[in-house]
Protein backbone atom coordinates (compact mmCIF):
# COMPACT_ATOMS: atom_id res chain seq x y z
CA UNK A 1 0.00 0.00 0.00
CA UNK A 2 1.50 3.35 -0.95
CA UNK A 3 0.32 6.58 -1.37
CA UNK A 4 1.39 8.11 -4.48
CA UNK A 5 0.58 10.75 -7.08
CA UNK A 6 -0.47 9.36 -10.36
CA UNK A 7 -0.88 11.35 -13.63
CA UNK A 8 -4.07 11.13 -15.23
CA UNK A 9 -3.92 9.94 -19.04
CA UNK A 10 -7.28 10.15 -19.86
CA UNK A 11 -10.45 10.79 -18.36
CA UNK A 12 -14.27 10.20 -20.80
CA UNK A 13 -17.51 9.09 -20.50
CA UNK A 14 -18.59 5.82 -21.29
CA UNK A 15 -22.10 5.77 -20.93
CA UNK A 16 -24.63 7.79 -19.01
CA UNK A 17 -23.03 9.56 -15.47
CA UNK A 18 -20.60 7.20 -16.33
CA UNK A 19 -16.56 7.42 -16.51
CA UNK A 20 -13.40 5.48 -17.47
CA UNK A 21 -10.08 7.53 -15.79
CA UNK A 22 -6.29 5.59 -16.23
CA UNK A 23 -4.16 6.78 -13.77
CA UNK A 24 0.08 6.13 -14.52
CA UNK A 25 1.58 4.83 -12.12
CA UNK A 26 3.66 1.68 -12.67
CA UNK A 27 4.10 0.76 -9.01
CA UNK A 28 0.43 0.99 -8.97
CA UNK A 29 0.04 -1.05 -12.27
CA UNK A 30 2.58 -4.09 -11.01
CA UNK A 31 0.76 -4.52 -7.58
CA UNK A 32 -3.12 -4.40 -8.84
CA UNK A 33 -4.68 -7.50 -8.20
CA UNK A 34 -8.27 -8.14 -9.74
CA UNK A 35 -11.02 -7.20 -6.80
CA UNK A 36 -8.75 -4.50 -4.93
CA UNK A 37 -9.13 -1.16 -5.13
CA UNK A 38 -7.76 2.42 -4.59
CA UNK A 39 -8.67 5.32 -2.59
CA UNK A 40 -8.80 8.75 -4.60
CA UNK A 41 -8.65 12.32 -3.20
CA UNK A 42 -10.36 14.22 -5.76
CA UNK A 43 -8.85 17.47 -5.27
CA UNK A 44 -6.07 19.43 -3.20
CA UNK A 45 -7.24 21.18 0.17
CA UNK A 46 -9.95 20.18 2.72
CA UNK A 47 -13.30 20.10 0.46
CA UNK A 48 -13.76 17.40 0.19
CA UNK A 49 -12.42 15.87 3.08
CA UNK A 50 -12.54 12.44 2.46
CA UNK A 51 -10.83 10.34 -0.01
CA UNK A 52 -13.20 8.01 -2.19
CA UNK A 53 -13.00 4.40 -3.01
CA UNK A 54 -12.88 3.15 -6.54
CA UNK A 55 -12.29 -0.61 -7.56
CA UNK A 56 -9.67 -1.18 -10.38
CA UNK A 57 -11.17 -2.13 -12.96
CA UNK A 58 -8.01 -3.44 -15.09
CA UNK A 59 -4.49 -2.05 -15.83
CA UNK A 60 -2.79 -0.67 -19.28
CA UNK A 61 0.52 -1.56 -19.19
CA UNK A 62 1.51 1.05 -16.97
CA UNK A 63 -1.60 2.74 -16.02
CA UNK A 64 -4.06 1.53 -13.49
CA UNK A 65 -7.89 1.96 -14.89
CA UNK A 66 -11.24 3.18 -12.96
CA UNK A 67 -14.43 3.50 -13.59
CA UNK A 68 -17.04 5.57 -11.55
CA UNK A 69 -20.52 6.62 -12.02
CA UNK A 70 -21.42 10.73 -10.93
CA UNK A 71 -22.75 10.61 -7.49
CA UNK A 72 -22.35 13.24 -5.72
CA UNK A 73 -19.52 15.90 -5.43
CA UNK A 74 -16.23 14.11 -5.33
CA UNK A 75 -17.39 12.33 -8.49
CA UNK A 76 -19.01 15.46 -10.21
CA UNK A 77 -15.44 16.91 -9.65
CA UNK A 78 -13.26 14.14 -11.08
CA UNK A 79 -15.26 14.26 -14.24
CA UNK A 80 -13.65 18.22 -14.97
CA UNK A 81 -9.94 16.74 -14.50
CA UNK A 82 -8.02 16.68 -17.85
CA UNK A 83 -5.23 14.64 -19.00
CA UNK A 84 -2.19 15.76 -17.77
CA UNK A 85 -3.53 16.39 -14.32
CA UNK A 86 -2.12 14.81 -11.20
CA UNK A 87 -4.61 12.74 -8.42
CA UNK A 88 -3.36 11.43 -4.69
CA UNK A 89 -3.98 7.63 -4.86
CA UNK A 90 -3.92 5.33 -2.09
CA UNK A 91 -3.21 1.58 -3.30
CA UNK A 92 -3.83 -0.66 -4.21
CA UNK A 93 -6.20 -2.26 -1.20
CA UNK A 94 -8.03 -5.20 0.53
CA UNK A 95 -7.98 -8.92 -0.92
CA UNK A 96 -9.12 -9.60 -4.41
CA UNK A 97 -10.38 -12.32 -5.89
CA UNK A 98 -8.92 -15.92 -6.20
CA UNK A 99 -8.69 -16.98 -9.79
CA UNK A 100 -10.98 -19.84 -10.55
CA UNK A 101 -9.45 -23.30 -11.18
CA UNK A 102 -8.29 -24.70 -14.91
CA UNK A 103 -11.41 -26.77 -15.12
CA UNK A 104 -13.73 -24.32 -13.73
CA UNK A 105 -16.30 -22.65 -15.89
CA UNK A 106 -16.00 -18.73 -14.51
CA UNK A 107 -19.36 -17.05 -14.52
CA UNK A 108 -19.76 -13.00 -13.40
CA UNK A 109 -22.48 -11.44 -12.52
CA UNK A 110 -22.45 -7.93 -12.08
CA UNK A 111 -25.05 -4.95 -11.59
CA UNK A 112 -24.44 -1.30 -12.74
CA UNK A 113 -20.68 0.18 -11.61
CA UNK A 114 -20.37 -3.49 -10.05
CA UNK A 115 -19.04 -4.04 -13.65
CA UNK A 116 -15.54 -2.61 -12.56
CA UNK A 117 -13.98 -5.17 -10.94
CA UNK A 118 -15.27 -7.74 -12.98
CA UNK A 119 -14.05 -6.30 -15.60
CA UNK A 120 -10.37 -6.35 -14.39
CA UNK A 121 -11.11 -10.64 -13.82
CA UNK A 122 -12.53 -10.86 -17.43
CA UNK A 123 -9.11 -9.30 -18.51
CA UNK A 124 -7.45 -11.33 -16.73
CA UNK A 125 -8.93 -14.99 -17.73
CA UNK A 126 -9.56 -12.82 -22.00
CA UNK A 127 -8.31 -16.86 -23.42
CA UNK A 128 -10.77 -19.12 -21.05
CA UNK A 129 -14.04 -19.15 -22.36
CA UNK A 130 -16.39 -17.35 -19.21
CA UNK A 131 -20.00 -16.30 -18.41
CA UNK A 132 -20.92 -12.77 -18.19
CA UNK A 133 -23.94 -11.33 -17.04
CA UNK A 134 -24.84 -7.77 -16.71
CA UNK A 135 -27.56 -5.49 -15.01
CA UNK A 136 -28.39 -2.02 -15.43
CA UNK A 137 -31.21 -0.21 -14.67
CA UNK A 138 -31.56 1.07 -18.32
CA UNK A 139 -29.85 0.87 -21.55
CA UNK A 140 -28.51 4.45 -22.00
CA UNK A 141 -26.41 3.22 -18.31
CA UNK A 142 -24.93 0.09 -20.13
CA UNK A 143 -21.08 -0.14 -20.26
CA UNK A 144 -20.13 -1.97 -23.26
CA UNK A 145 -17.13 -4.54 -22.41
CA UNK A 146 -15.62 -4.19 -25.93
CA UNK A 147 -12.31 -4.03 -24.26
CA UNK A 148 -12.62 -6.36 -21.93
CA UNK A 149 -14.19 -9.14 -23.59
CA UNK A 150 -11.96 -11.83 -24.43
CA UNK A 151 -12.95 -14.01 -27.93
CA UNK A 152 -14.24 -17.15 -25.88
CA UNK A 153 -16.67 -14.85 -23.48
CA UNK A 154 -20.24 -15.00 -23.73
CA UNK A 155 -22.01 -11.86 -22.57
CA UNK A 156 -25.48 -11.66 -21.36
CA UNK A 157 -27.64 -8.18 -20.59
CA UNK A 158 -30.42 -7.44 -18.39
CA UNK A 159 -31.96 -4.09 -17.43
CA UNK A 160 -34.94 -3.37 -15.31
CA UNK A 161 -36.79 -1.30 -17.28
CA UNK A 162 -36.20 -3.82 -20.38
CA UNK A 163 -34.72 -1.59 -23.15
CA UNK A 164 -32.21 -4.03 -23.77
CA UNK A 165 -31.46 -7.53 -23.19
CA UNK A 166 -33.51 -9.55 -20.77
CA UNK A 167 -36.28 -7.68 -19.20
CA UNK A 168 -35.48 -7.60 -15.17
CA UNK A 169 -33.08 -8.05 -13.08
CA UNK A 170 -29.45 -9.80 -13.90
CA UNK A 171 -30.41 -12.14 -11.04
CA UNK A 172 -33.45 -13.38 -13.07
CA UNK A 173 -30.67 -14.78 -15.28
CA UNK A 174 -28.16 -16.79 -13.07
CA UNK A 175 -30.75 -19.32 -11.63
CA UNK A 176 -31.91 -21.13 -14.95
CA UNK A 177 -28.20 -20.65 -15.72
CA UNK A 178 -27.03 -22.83 -12.53
CA UNK A 179 -29.85 -25.41 -13.32
CA UNK A 180 -28.73 -26.19 -16.74
CA UNK A 181 -25.68 -26.35 -16.13
CA UNK A 182 -25.18 -28.46 -12.73
CA UNK A 183 -22.55 -30.95 -14.74
CA UNK A 184 -20.46 -28.51 -14.87
CA UNK A 185 -17.61 -27.18 -12.15
CA UNK A 186 -18.18 -23.56 -11.79
CA UNK A 187 -17.06 -20.93 -10.14
CA UNK A 188 -19.17 -17.66 -9.60
CA UNK A 189 -17.92 -13.84 -9.63
CA UNK A 190 -20.27 -10.86 -8.38
CA UNK A 191 -20.07 -7.51 -7.43
CA UNK A 192 -23.35 -5.02 -7.44
CA UNK A 193 -26.17 -3.04 -4.78
CA UNK A 194 -26.51 -5.29 -1.82
CA UNK A 195 -29.77 -6.80 -2.80
CA UNK A 196 -28.36 -7.94 -6.03
CA UNK A 197 -25.37 -9.38 -3.97
CA UNK A 198 -27.81 -11.04 -1.73
CA UNK A 199 -29.77 -12.85 -4.26
CA UNK A 200 -26.74 -14.03 -5.83
CA UNK A 201 -25.38 -15.38 -3.09
CA UNK A 202 -28.65 -17.20 -2.23
CA UNK A 203 -28.68 -18.80 -5.26
CA UNK A 204 -25.13 -20.17 -4.99
CA UNK A 205 -25.80 -21.85 -1.92
CA UNK A 206 -28.47 -23.47 -3.33
CA UNK A 207 -26.86 -24.61 -6.06
CA UNK A 208 -24.10 -25.57 -4.20
CA UNK A 209 -21.92 -23.69 -6.05
CA UNK A 210 -18.97 -21.95 -5.14
CA UNK A 211 -18.42 -18.07 -5.13
CA UNK A 212 -17.24 -14.69 -4.53
CA UNK A 213 -18.79 -11.70 -3.97
CA UNK A 214 -17.28 -8.50 -4.05
CA UNK A 215 -19.48 -5.92 -1.32
CA UNK A 216 -19.38 -1.88 -2.14
CA UNK A 217 -19.51 -0.03 1.01
CA UNK A 218 -19.03 3.64 2.04
CA UNK A 219 -15.49 3.97 3.21
CA UNK A 220 -14.23 6.39 5.27
CA UNK A 221 -10.51 5.26 5.14
CA UNK A 222 -10.11 2.11 3.50
CA UNK A 223 -8.26 0.15 5.59
CA UNK A 224 -9.82 -0.69 9.18
CA UNK A 225 -9.16 2.38 11.00
CA UNK A 226 -12.66 3.98 10.99
CA UNK A 227 -14.44 0.39 10.99
CA UNK A 228 -17.57 2.16 9.13
CA UNK A 229 -17.96 -0.99 6.92
CA UNK A 230 -18.30 -3.48 9.16
CA UNK A 231 -20.44 -6.82 8.01
CA UNK A 232 -21.76 -9.05 9.78
CA UNK A 233 -20.00 -12.38 9.60
CA UNK A 234 -21.63 -16.06 9.18
CA UNK A 235 -21.10 -18.44 12.28
CA UNK A 236 -18.22 -19.86 9.97
CA UNK A 237 -15.80 -16.92 10.89
CA UNK A 238 -13.34 -16.76 13.56
CA UNK A 239 -14.94 -13.03 13.74
CA UNK A 240 -18.09 -11.60 14.71
CA UNK A 241 -17.83 -8.84 11.93
CA UNK A 242 -16.10 -8.25 8.56
CA UNK A 243 -14.44 -4.88 7.71
CA UNK A 244 -14.89 -4.59 3.84
CA UNK A 245 -11.88 -2.57 3.22
CA UNK A 246 -9.77 -4.32 5.79
CA UNK A 247 -11.18 -8.25 5.28
CA UNK A 248 -12.35 -7.73 1.84
CA UNK A 249 -14.09 -6.07 0.06
CA UNK A 250 -13.95 -10.05 -1.65
CA UNK A 251 -15.71 -12.34 0.52
CA UNK A 252 -16.54 -15.93 -0.12
CA UNK A 253 -20.52 -16.36 0.39
CA UNK A 254 -20.38 -18.59 3.35
CA UNK A 255 -18.59 -15.97 5.43
CA UNK A 256 -21.40 -13.61 5.27
CA UNK A 257 -24.31 -13.44 7.36
CA UNK A 258 -26.84 -12.60 4.97
CA UNK A 259 -29.86 -12.95 7.58
CA UNK A 260 -27.85 -9.71 8.73
CA UNK A 261 -27.10 -8.31 5.49
CA UNK A 262 -29.05 -5.48 3.92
Amino acid sequence: MIDRYTEIVFNRPVAHDTWIMGLRSPELAAETRPGQFVMIKVRSGMDPLLRRPFSVSGIEEDRCVILYRVVGKGTEIMTTLQAGESLEVLGPLGKGFAMPGEHELPVLVAGGIGVAPLFFVARSLEKRPLEFMMGFRTAREIIRPDSFKGPHHTLSLATDDGTEGHPGFVTDLLPPFLEKHRHLSLSLFACGPQPMIKKVAEAAMRYETPCQVSLESAMACGFGVCQGCAVKASSEASRAYHYVCQNGPVFNVTSIDWSRFC
